[in-house]
């Protein structure tokens, strides 16, 4: 990777990510369209108890106008900041992920996150991902297959992979990448099976610089998620899967600042006898629609 690419891509601010993570979900959310429907009785039992959580913790801890005031111009700061994605992602929605799936029988899923774009360039099965010529990182090879619970392959599947470059970084999200670096949709083989070349990610923290970071700091916490491989599978008449995949020996296996991490989703990269490298072996199985 040339110097300049190295050096515009490092000054990555989270307030720019912030901003294209806002504007993405956006365009995401308009296009999904909205129902019209709303239900009234659902609103004020989650709006009130939200309310009331916020009320019980300013009594409980005896919360001082000073404080209440640095909290309120805090929530400004996320909005001004665009990192109103980056919060709910990073500190939510694991709990939402583990309640919409709690009744799965196939794959572990885990959260989307806010790096997340559809329309990634349509690729064979054994292909490689868009990347530069001279992307630094340890070349990966992944592959397996996609079934369903039954245990039949599931032909053309569609899976879409996106995951940060080796200094942290997502396409799109970052200066100096190009557009779709490191994100790409790849269609299963007539046996369900697909053989992905791409590179190693690596750890990375969330972006410190705005609003996020401020509570990170003030609270004494880490930053740091652990290097991870985001997938979103597909099949005719079966339910989508969101899923992160992880390694194993990273040090924030334990403590992601998102608490992503599952036993189930822990990959075992191994030496690659055929090429320079490591590949790993790993199944997505997938539940009928309901």
């Amino acid at each position: 990777m040339s110097v300049n690419s190295f050096e515009t891509e490092v000054t990555a601010k989270a307030a720019d990510s912030g901003a294209n993570a806002s504007a993405r979900f956006a365009e995401r959310q308009a296009k999904a369209g909205s129902t019209g429907v709303v239900d009234h009785e659902r609103v004020d039992r989650l709006a009130g108890k939200a309310i009331k959580a916020l009320n019980d913790l300013v009594i409980e801890e005896q919360m001082s106008y000073e404080e209440y005031n640095a909290f309120k111009a805090w929530l400004i700061k996320v909005g001004e900041d665009g990192e109103w994605p980056l919060f709910l992602d990073v500190w939510l929605e694991h709990s939402v992920e583990e309640v919409a799936n709690a009744d799965r029988e196939g794959s572990k899923g885990t959260i989307e996150g806010p790096y997340y774009l559809d329309g990634s360039p349509e690729l064979e099965w054994n292909g490689t991902i868009p990347m530069r010529p001279d992307e630094p990182g340890t070349p990966f090879v992944f592959k397996g297959q996609v079934k369903s619970v039954s245990g039949e392959p599931l032909p053309g599947a569609k899976l879409e992979l996106w995951h940060a470059d080796n200094l942290g970084f997502y396409s799109q999200f970052a200066p100096g990448l190009p557009e779709w670096n490191l994100r790409g949709t790849f269609v299963a083989n007539e046996n369900g099976e697909y053989e992905i070349h791409t590179i190693r990610p690596a750890p990375y923290q969330i972006p410190t610089e705005g609003a996020c970071g401020q509570l990170i700091e003030a609270a004494g916490w880490h930053a740091w998620r652990p290097a991870h491989m985001h997938f979103k599978v597909h099949a005719p008449e079966h339910m989508l899967i969101t899923s992160q995949l992880y390694f194993p020996g990273d040090p924030h296996n334990n403590d992601d600042i998102a608490s992503a991490v599952k036993p189930e989703l822990m990959l075992d990269p191994q030496p690659n006898p055929d090429a320079e490298g490591e590949y790993t072996v790993y199944d997505f199985v997938l539940d009928p629609e309901r």
